[in-house]
Parts: C-alpha cells; sequence; structure tokens
C-alpha cells in the first residue's frame, strides 16, 4: 500500500477526534487509580472499544452523509475519503460495522469480567453512534447532537471506565466526568459552526444554525469558561485535588481557539480551530489524569 492509499485510509478513521474516545476512559480510571487497584486489560480492552466505536461513528457520518448529498467537494477537513478520495461507500459502511463487530467482542469480555448489565449500556452507546447520522432522524441534523455527544462519550465513557476499574458507580465520578463532556460537546459545536453555511444547504438544523454564528460564537467560548470554572469549583470544594488546577495550563488554546471564530468565517479557516479544540481536549484529560496520579504520592 502506497504512503498515500495509507493517508486515505487513515484520514477515514479521523484520527484527531478519537481524543474524544481515549480522554474519557483515562480520566474514568484515573478517578479510580487513588482508592481501587488498577486493572491493566479492562483498561485497554475500554480504551480500544472506545475508539472503535468513535470511528464507527465517524464512518456511518461520512456514509449517510454522502448518501443525503451532505458532502460534496467543497468540503473541509479530515472526512471526505468518499467525494474525494474515490474510496467506495459500501467500504465505508463495511468498516464501520466490522469496527462495531470488534468493539462488541472486548464489550463481552468486559462484561464477562464485571456484570453482564454494562452490555445494556454497550448497546445504547453504540446505537447513539449509529443513530447520529443514521436512521430516519438523524441526531447530527438536530439541535441535539451535541449534547448527544457530550453525554454519550463524557459522563456514560468516563462512568463505564470508572465501574471497570472499582466496581462501582459514585456521584464523586458523575461529577468529575462533567467538564470532560462539555469539552467533547465543544468539539462538535467548533465542527457545525465551521461547516454552519454547508450543513444549512442540506438540510441540517444544528444548535449553531438555529443560535447564528454570533450566538454560537458566545455558546462556543461558554462552553470553556464554564468549564475551568466548574474545575476551580472543585478544587475549591475538595472534589479534585490542588494538581487538577495544571489543567488551567490549557487556557490559553482555549482563547485562541475561540478568538478563530471571531476573526474568520471560511471554513477552510476554521478547521485548525475545531483541531485545536480536539487538542485541547486531549491536554487538558492528560492534565487532569496526572493530577489524579500525583493526588495518589505521600510526599514528605
Amino acid at each position: 500500500m502506497t504512503t498515500t492509499k495509507f493517508g486515505v485510509w487513515w484520514r477515514l478513521f479521523r484520527p484527531f477526534t478519537l481524543t474524544a474516545s481515549i480522554v474519557p476512559v483515562l480520566v474514568g480510571a484515573g478517578i479510580a487509580v487513588p482508592y481501587y487497584p488498577f486493572h491493566v486489560w479492562r483498561f485497554i480492552a475500554m480504551l480500544f472499544a472506545s475508539m472503535l466505536i468513535q470511528s464507527a461513528t465517524n464512518m456511518f457520518n461520512e456514509y449517510f452523509d454522502y448518501k443525503r448529498g451532505l458532502d460534496d467537494e467543497r468540503m473541509v477537513g479530515i472526512a471526505g475519503t468518499i467525494v474525494r478520495d474515490g474510496v467506495r461507500p459500501s467500504v465505508v459502511l463495511g468498516l464501520g460495522w466490522l469496527s462495531i463487530a470488534i468493539s462488541l467482542a472486548l464489550g463481552v469480555y468486559l462484561c464477562a469480567t464485571t456484570s453482564w448489565w454494562l452490555a445494556v449500556i454497550g448497546i445504547v452507546s453504540m446505537s447513539i453512534g449509529y443513530l447520529y447520522s443514521g436512521g430516519p432522524w438523524p441526531l447530527a441534523y438536530t439541535p441535539f447532537g451535541e449534547l448527544a455527544a457530550a453525554t454519550a462519550m463524557g459522563p456514560v465513557i468516563v462512568l463505564i471506565s470508572f465501574y471497570l476499574q472499582s466496581g462501582v458507580v459514585t456521584w464523586h465520578a458523575a461529577v468529575l466526568s462533567i467538564p470532560i463532556g462539555l469539552l467533547i460537546g465543544a468539539i462538535l459545536l467548533a465542527n457545525n459552526i465551521r461547516d454552519m453555511v454547508q450543513d444549512k444547504e442540506g438540510g441540517r438544523r444544528t444548535i449553531a444554525i438555529l443560535l447564528g454564528r454570533e450566538r454560537g460564537r458566545i455558546l462556543f467560548g461558554s462552553v470553556f469558561a464554564t468549564t475551568y470554572l466548574l474545575v476551580v469549583v472543585l478544587v475549591v470544594f475538595h472534589l479534585l485535588t490542588f494538581w487538577a488546577l495544571a489543567v488551567l495550563a490549557t487556557i490559553p488554546t482555549a482563547v485562541y481557539v475561540t478568538r478563530l471564530y471571531y476573526e474568520h468565517t471560511e471554513p477552510a479557516k476554521l478547521h485548525a480551530a475545531v483541531k485545536g479544540t480536539s487538542n485541547l481536549l486531549f491536554r487538558f484529560g492528560i492534565l487532569m489524569f496526572c493530577a489524579m496520579l500525583v493526588s495518589t504520592i505521600k510526599f514528605g
């Protein structure tokens, strides 16, 4: 396989967006680390299952956007392997279902080592991944896409990851999952503001389209502000340790990507903001995970 062909297949997985499936698993395990034994194989299986479900969601999204005529040569970003690179739609759809099948196999292992009730949540999560762009009423065409993604890929994955390490679900873990959910929602909002003109032409009614560009920008910046304020509040009330304030180091990136939306409207120039938001989530999650690890160390 040539380098060019490899690049096409790699783009099909939309790798920079996978931070949204990696970070919740990492943070969920990190919350458990100070209090429970670490189960390495459960963590690895959950990490790959989460990434595969998101990859499948990306492929379903590309397939159905193509089928509905939303994707064309004007589109910006890492998607578009069908319209730009000539990958057959059936191949994209097939790879999506293959990703789901592998994640199901990993889910069987996770259920067998914990509880079969986990299967219900896993199936619901996979269904949301499909219904985001598939089915008669795709979530991606409504104002609820950001909320669905923020919930299913934020608190839900964080709590599953926490449960796999601890065997319980606690309100403490649920509260700590909220900042992650907010930033995942911000990635999708960033994407929808970038694509709002083409999405509107394609019949979508995302929250960015309903609010308009100016109010969409305000909402985008407000999500960041709320996330950082919440972390500070959690530290003040001792639900996070002082070390968690390290995530504030990502504020300059939040300011940068927000400013891009005020300076540009062209999708090509706003793609950097979408990638920047995804990268911010990754750094935020790594810093929070490290803060949880450091909190287990006894100094002096």
